[in-house]
């Protein structure tokens, strides 16, 4: 109706056909089903083939934006008999936010009668107010009064009476970029360059202040950190925490990328990015890569059967593995993948019977480490055309359990007992052994404790 606005120009024309943004956004997985159709958005057989979308996993803050006009227009489309169904998704799963841990250091400014604003920015971690020297007690300004940080050294007094009109009792918190900061220390130098309107602040640390590059101490420090507040919000380029995926990928790898977004917590809850974990899913892939190479790094598995305890591990992660995929439950897989790799490095397993299930299992979560493990096993096709590995309850059935043996709450031996035995027989095994005969010296024993299938505990 805004003729105007959409004429706003002799031969030039506005669209404002606003139907592709909410229509066509709403129900595009339908042409997915029959793309090449040019008779119609698809054609029925397809439709009726297809069906409804199996998993939907998208973001709360689609609930309004996509899910409700899916639901309508599917709805819509139903009621005109052109689909035989009525809901888009058979199952929705709403995956939690990633958030960041944002940088922030207090400051604070005024504006002087040319415009110039002089900053003054105190460090987190900083002197207590009123003291002076080496030995000064530290505090942490967030637990304090940050106002009286400011007013705590003669330089502060020198630039008031410089400066009497200045209002410098309002604090504020300015967002740093996180790669300015490493373990909460802020890089000055970095920082000026990066916001050079601050170029001319000062800088209070523990022992000193900078101020363009030169470091003044209030004792014999030749240095001072800077330290910033740290705080758990929301990523957003306005708060500079973004981690950039190819730096962790140009560091660690993708694979490691993909497995520590997993490892991070359930699926549908938000989570902390905290780059400081993701060194323990590397260290697990090349633990996980070492199995197949030995102490000099050669490629090498083993033709031999295996033990009934490689088995065990074995089908014990296929099962687990198998199980928390369908529920997507994909932290506990990353988990159990840990385990596994740390019971066979013990074991000492190198048996390709053992390892080759293992990468196919591995390769939905870490595909590039996989693949190539899968080419040096003397594979010519992908893993992931691969089938995944059924595990087989009959190894996971045990007999007997190795029990420690503590005395007084100290580990001093392992007995193996069936597990099915009862407990005055493994009592009077365990009080017959020669190990419990040299620390009882001939005396009694209190108390014997036995959990089965977990431990056994003589109190002397």
């Amino acid at each position: 109706n805004l003729k105007d606005w959409i004429h706003f120009s002799p031969g030039e024309k506005r669209d404002s056909n606003t139907m592709p943004t909410h229509a066509g956004a709403a129900w595009y997985f339908l042409r997915y089903m029959d793309p090449h159709n040019d008779k119609a958005f698809a054609g029925r057989e397809a439709l009726d083939y297809w069906n409804q979308v199996d998993v939907y996993i998208g973001g709360s803050e689609h609930a309004v934006a996509h899910l409700l006009y899916s639901r309508l227009w599917v709805k819509i489309l139903h009621d005109l008999g052109y689909l035989s169904f009525d809901e888009p998704f058979k199952k929705l799963i709403n995956q939690g936010k990633i958030t960041g841990t944002s940088e922030k250091a207090f400051f604070s400014g005024t504006e002087n009668s040319k415009g110039v604003i002089s900053t003054l920015f105190t460090s987190n971690t900083y002197f207590v107010p009123g003291t002076k020297g080496t030995n000064n007690p530290v505090a942490t300004l967030s637990t304090l009064d940050p106002v009286a940080a400011f007013y705590s050294y003669d330089l502060i007094q020198d630039f008031r009476q410089k400066h009497p009109n200045r209002d410098l009792s309002s604090i504020g918190e300015l967002h740093i970029d996180i790669s300015l900061v490493t373990n909460g220390v802020m890089d000055i130098d970095r920082f000026c360059n990066w916001r050079k309107d601050f170029s001319d602040a000062i800088f209070f640390c523990k022992s000193g202040y900078y101020r363009h590059g030169v470091f003044t101490s209030y004792g014999d420090s030749t240095s001072g950190d800077f330290y910033t507040k740290q705080e758990v919000e929301k990523m957003s380029k306005s708060k500079y925490n973004v981690v950039n995926p190819d730096d962790i990928i140009e560091k660690y790898g993708a694979d490691t990328l993909r497995m520590y977004e997993m490892f991070l917590g359930p699926l549908e809850q938000s989570k902390p990015w905290n780059t400081n974990g993701i060194d323990g899913v590397y260290k697990f892939l090349k633990r996980f890569w070492n199995l197949f190479h030995d102490a000099s790094g050669k490629f090498g598995v083993s033709a031999d059967a295996p033990t009934p305890d490689e088995l065990r591990v074995l089908h014990k992660t296929l099962k687990k593995v198998s199980l928390d995929i369908e529920n997507y439950s994909f932290n506990t897989c990353v988990s159990e993948f840990m385990i596994c790799v740390n019971e066979l490095t013990s074991l000492k397993c190198n048996k390709r019977s053992i390892l080759e299930p293992l990468v196919i299992a591995l390769a939905p979560f870490a595909p590039h480490i996989a693949e190539e493990l899968w080419s040096m096993l003397g594979h010519t096709e992908m893993v992931v055309g691969a089938r995944f590995p059924e595990y087989d309850e009959r190894h996971l059935q045990v007999s007997a359990h190795a029990y420690p043996i503590s005395i007084n709450g100290k580990v001093r031996a392992t007995m193996e007992f069936a597990l099915d035995m009862p407990k005055e027989d493994i009592e009077k095994m365990v009080l017959a052994s020669e190990i419990v005969k040299k620390w009882s010296e001939g005396k009694p024993p209190k108390k014997v404790i036995i959990v089965p299938g977990k431990i056994v505990n003589v109190v002397l």
